[in-house]
């Protein structure tokens, strides 16, 4: 950077107008978190303008750095540096800050066009969507750089605190960083000793230096937070340790210019009071009202220029590369954009087609890993991996190639026994853009991913969650690895699509839905080989809609069976028995009721006619069906934690046989004794 002319705001000068600004709007919402911005102020001042490649104009620029801001509760700091830069955040935005409707919310929420690169506030997680965005940009860098053409090259930043270094996310993801060796993600850590309890020596006291060293990663330890030179000096070292992800220790003081709250738990999550801001401006000498930046200010801080300096750069270099590499250009732009090929859907149907020739009898895991290895062969930016179940999950594929520190184009993930950080890393992939990611473990481990999941659907990424091992037919690991409540738990969150196929045809459907998803999606796959069904095209077609007729009944059904998974085949059987004495029954298998209530009206209802009785048949718990079933219909499923034997064992202890579906939808539709088992 260029020496700054003398008549230029100072350095301290720039970083108190974060620190007004920050304490005017949590002082004005009677409600946020003033300490950190105040505290961090001067790291950010550096960082942005020193070092951050961005464009304000462009804030969708695909080469940009990113910035995240892991500790969200101090969204006022990313808000007036957005403001200050130069980006569509007007002043009036920050006087509204934690109001309805405002782009200023009390934690950040992902807005790649303000320039919000994820939705934090949940702590550790957005230090772990880091480490996937980092991640993504050496994959594609790898993949698409050639040569003098550095077309994917750029830093992730991150702004992280105690909190978020002592949730478990961050150890996961932190030492997976450390592995794969990325050397452009770089972490600042605002150790100011402070948390909402208060001084943190009495519950954090771990050597934080010697645990990142152990991970792998360079760390700058005690490093004055406050000092524009020291922290720039620190920022120059990270950047020419190319091998290691880098931890910058940063010494501060929370709500720095407080006089009479700094450094004490009392700023960090409440409003300083009226007497203690004017006493703050006096400190700071910033004599200016509230919301009010001097001109000479914002000349200083305004990046528009520089940035779009920046990425006409780049442009010129893209440009340069389409001459060279037309068809590298080509898929580059097409991954970076989101699209999918253009012959995408025919292959997809195609192969949906073939899967329901075969006629294979298999379990749907194994459906589901042939569908994966398929589709990637036309989605190169399908990438992803276990944790650490790979042979069990169905993960890993014949064009399946490690995504290693050491060098190659991969597109597998080894992520360790991590699902926290493995689904959080996977929502980072996507947050970056030019990559499809997918995250695999077992159906009842989702519970130890479930707020990174909530977070995925909450910024509606089109991240794949593979849960395979799907219920008590998983059979003799027992209740510990037996989900029963797990797929209700994944329903009740918004956004996220939740599928359940019961063959080959149905998996094969439900990742191509997933693929072409606007958010996230969990595939849940039996262990246990399931029948294949026949189907005729507007069954397949039908599949599409979440749910469809899948048999059904000479006039009008006496019952309604409702089925998913591995309990469909199960119901097709009861059927048949209900048929042979004479009772009218129609199946509706429904492998993702998400989409099936996204279906027109008229749709639904002629899939479930009114008045006629329903019997819902999943193995797991049952009170979710009932949106379905009413309260007069039945549900035969699971209201207690499995049991170890083989799996049709325990299929038949708790009732999962044609005979009692049987019983109890004859019970419904006024027929025969009532149900037995778990019904």
């Amino acid at each position: 950077m260029p020496p700054r002319p003398s008549s230029a705001p100072s350095r301290r000068q720039l970083a108190n107008a974060i620190r007004a600004l920050s304490m005017d709007a949590v002082q004005r919402a009677r409600s946020g978190h003033p300490g950190m911005p105040m505290g961090m102020a001067d790291i950010a001042e550096v960082l942005w303008n020193d070092y951050l490649k961005h464009n304000p104009a462009n804030p969708l620029w695909f080469d940009r750095d990113r910035f995240v801001l892991s500790n969200g509760h101090g969204s006022m700091l990313l808000y007036s540096l957005l403001h200050l830069c130069g980006y569509p955040m007007p002043l009036d935005e920050l006087k509204r800050f934690r109001q309805l409707h405002s782009k200023t919310p009390g934690h950040p929420e992902y807005d790649p066009a303000l320039g919000i690169e994820t939705t934090t506030g949940p702590l550790g997680q957005g230090l772990a969507n880091a480490v996937g965005m980092a991640l993504a940009e050496r994959v594609l860098a790898r993949r698409f750089n050639r040569d003098d053409f550095a077309l994917v090259n750029h830093y992730t930043y991150v702004f992280t605190g105690d909190g978020c270094l002592m949730e478990g996310v961050s150890h996961e993801a932190c030492s997976l960083a450390g592995t794969q060796r990325l050397g452009k993600l770089t972490v600042f850590y605002d150790d100011n000793g402070i948390s909402i309890d208060g001084p943190v020596e009495g519950w954090f006291t771990d050597d934080t230096p010697r645990r990142f060293e152990a991970y792998n990663w360079h760390v700058e330890r005690d490093v004055d937070g406050h000092d524009a030179d020291a922290v720039r000096g620190a920022i120059e070292r990270a950047r020419a340790e190319t091998a290691r992800p880098s931890l910058i220790c940063c010494k501060t003081v929370i709500g720095y210019g407080a006089p009479g709250k700094q450094g004490t738990e009392s700023c960090h999550g409440a409003p300083l009071g009226d007497d203690e801001v004017a006493r703050a401006r006096d400190t700071l000498g910033w004599p200016h009202p509230p919301f009010e930046v001097p001109d000479d200010i914002y000349r200083g801080w305004d990046a528009r220029q520089r940035g779009a300096a920046l990425e006409r750069e780049w442009r010129a270099a893209l440009e340069e590369y389409r001459r060279a590499h037309p068809g590298l250009a080509r898929e580059f732009e097409r991954c970076a954009e989101g699209r999918l090929p253009d012959d995408w859907d025919t292959h997809a149907r195609a192969f949906t087609a073939a899967a329901a020739a075969a006629a294979e009898d298999t379990a749907t895991r194994k459906a589901s890993q042939n569908t994966l290895a398929a589709f990637s062969e036309q989605l190169p930016e399908l990438i992803g991996g276990s944790a650490d179940l790979a042979g069990s999950n169905g993960t890993l594929w014949p064009g399946s190639r490690p995504v290693t520190a050491a060098g190659g184009d991969g597109n597998y993930i080894y992520f360790g026994v991590r699902e926290f950080a493995m689904s959080a890393v996977a929502s980072g992939l996507a947050l970056h853009g030019g990559l499809i990611p997918y995250a695999a473990t077992f159906l009842t481990f989702s519970d130890y991913a479930r707020n990174a999941v909530r977070m995925a659907a909450l910024m509606k990424q089109r991240v794949l969650f593979i849960y395979t091992h799907d219920s008590v037919g998983l059979g003799e690991d027992g209740p510990t690895h037996q989900p029963v409540e797990h797929l209700t738990a994944l329903r009740l969150i918004p956004g996220l699509d939740v599928w359940r196929p019961c063959d080959a045809v149905e998996s094969a459907a439900a990742w191509r839905a997933a693929i072409e998803a606007p958010g996230p999606s969990a595939l849940v796959f039996s262990r246990q080989t399931l029948p294949h069904i026949e189907r005729d095209d507007e069954q397949i077609a039908g599949m599409e809609r979440g749910g469809y007729v899948l048999r059904d009944c000479d006039g009008a059904a006496e019952v309604v069976i409702i089925a998913t998974g591995s309990e469909v085949s199960l119901a097709l059987r009861a059927r048949d028995l209900l048929h042979g004495e004479g009772r009218r029954a129609r199946v509706v298998s429904m492998p993702c009721a998400e989409c099936f209530e996204r279906q027109p009206r008229d749709y639904r209802e002629c899939v479930l006619p009114a008045g006629v009785p329903r019997l819902a048949v999943e193995a797991g718990c049952g009170d979710w069906w009932r949106r379905y079933v009413g309260l007069d219909g039945g549900v035969v499923g699971i209201e207690e934690f499995g049991a170890s034997a083989p799996g049709g064992e325990v299929f038949e202890h708790f009732g999962f046989t044609p005979e009692n579906i049987r019983r109890a939808a004859a019970a419904l539709a006024g027929r025969g004794a009532p149900a037995g088992g778990a019904g």
